[in-house]
């Protein structure tokens, strides 16, 4: 009876006092995983940042090495998301001794994607050569790559301990030692890039260094914490180590949907940089200014997702339908909310961001046209993001894949290509005709998942009205 007198409490009470109570909600929720993730993303701006001082060469080298590591790592990231939910549910029946069965099942998958990367991450100076990217890039990416490939078990070390604390609902420890990652990650990079303390200079090779020293000490750092945690540590001991096959593939099976999903977003990004490699090493630097700032931005939005999908996920399993339909919309408006400070901060201090990157004149000018494009998918970013999250908690996941494919590889790759290389619509814009097809492909995808999320709102609207007729 309590329960029914607060359900129907609830929609009496103003609009504007349940969005405040739910954006406090979701806030709470999501800022620790804000700060993680802009932690571990704030890594790629020192790298980029530092390396753009050394030469343009240094910093398109950054941007052909992130485009090719940021597709696969994005799908190791959400191969290894799998664990959280699985922990969590074990957690929650507890089942502690299946939680460690999951756990060290998650580190073979680990193992077994990562030794995938090494070895493409090893052919990265071919890749790049048979792409055709400016010659002179070549040398110095492959060997960032290269750098990069010894630290991802370490980095497949962090996502998965990092994964069963947020399985645990402890999101602060991993956003402590990310922080801490990023401190490292300053001095090392200063000793490996410039060569101080008798260290060879290694320009932007040693940002590859640096990110897989520094995911190796934050998987040590993070490890430490679990085993002297005073519950963690009856939880996590390795007294039987083997794989097991069809665990193993339940993982995958799992994870690979959402490590798609991910890549595909995070993926387009990449091969645009790709792409406007052919055209020189100034446009490439340029236009990985724009990324690096638009990706760290990023962070908020797909951070605040993850969080729509948790508290969208949690009214569901209340069979709170019209809690969900409200975290829903309340998140997504949240997000483009938060979208406006992005814009604002690209349109009034353009200058300022570019000199964090580059002093170089040509560079300056043409990151400047592409930073106003960045600012006007800010707000598309966040409604599409946002959206995918809750359909996410809705657990509808194959459709909006498959219409994030569509507008990112169907509509905005092959506008921005036809736009940026070629003289069919208008003169050749380069780079500039890559970001109006990202405009294009943002905007298009955030009214295909608003029209989604839309839809799965009133089906399930209206079988909750006819339960016969959604029962037959």
């Amino acid at each position: 009876m309590q329960n029914q007198t607060v359900n129907r409490a609830q929609p009496s009470s103003s609009l504007f006092s349940r969005f405040t109570r739910e954006s406090g909600s979701l806030l709470h929720l999501s800022i620790p995983i804000i700060m993680t993730q802009l932690a571990t993303q704030a890594m790629g701006f020192v790298d980029t940042t530092m390396a753009g001082q050394v030469s343009a060469a240094d910093l398109a080298a950054i941007a052909l090495g992130t485009s090719l590591w940021l597709p696969v790592s994005l799908l190791l990231r959400g191969i290894i998301m799998a664990l959280t939910p699985v922990v969590a549910f074990h957690r929650g029946a507890n089942e502690l001794d299946k939680v460690r069965i999951e756990f060290i099942q998650m580190i073979w998958v680990a193992a077994l994607v990562s030794s995938l990367l090494i070895i493409y991450l090893s052919q990265g100076g071919n890749i790049l050569n048979a792409i055709g990217v400016a010659p002179e890039i070549i040398p110095i990416a492959g060997d960032y790559v290269l750098a990069l490939a010894f630290g991802v078990p370490g980095i497949a070390l962090f996502y998965t301990l990092n994964g069963f604390c947020e399985g645990m609902n402890n999101t602060r420890a991993p956003m402590l030692v990310s922080v801490i990652g990023l401190l490292l990650n300053i001095p090392i990079n200063y000793v490996l890039i410039y060569g101080k303390f008798g260290f060879p200079a290694l320009g932007a090779v040693g940002c590859g260094w640096a990110t897989s020293i520094v995911y190796w000490v934050m998987s040590g750092l993070l490890y430490s914490y679990i085993k002297g945690h005073h519950h963690y540590k009856k939880i996590i001991h390795f007294a039987d180590i083997k794989p097991r096959v069809q665990d193993c593939l339940h993982l995958l099976k799992l994870g690979v949907p959402i490590g798609m999903n991910i890549a595909v977003c995070g993926s387009i990004f990449a091969v645009i940089a790709l792409l406007i490699g052919r055209i020189g090493a100034e446009n490439v630097a340029a236009a990985q200014i724009a990324l690096n700032i638009s990706s760290m931005t990023y962070m908020i939005p797909m951070s605040l997702s993850f969080g729509i999908t948790i508290r969208v996920g949690h009214a569901l399993g209340a069979k709170n339908e019209q809690g969900a339909k409200e975290r829903s919309l309340f998140g997504i408006a949240v997000a483009g909310m938060l979208s406006m400070v992005s814009v604002s901060f690209f349109l009034l201090f353009p200058d300022w961001i570019i000199r964090l990157y580059t002093t170089d004149p040509v560079v300056s000018a043409t990151a400047a046209t592409l930073l106003i494009y960045t600012a006007v998918y800010q707000f598309s970013d966040a409604l599409q993001t946002s959206a995918n999250g809750a359909l996410r908690g809705y657990k509808d996941t194959k459709v909006p894949m498959i219409l994030a494919i569509t507008a990112y590889w169907g509509l905005a790759l092959p506008l921005g290509m036809v736009m940026g290389l070629t003289d069919k619509i208008v003169p050749a814009m380069g780079e500039t005709g890559f970001w109006v097809g990202i405009v294009t492909g943002l905007t298009v995808a955030a009214m295909f998942m608003l029209l989604r999320l839309r839809y799965i709102i009133r089906n399930r609207t209206a079988e909750n009205c006819h339960p016969l007729q959604a029962a037959q």
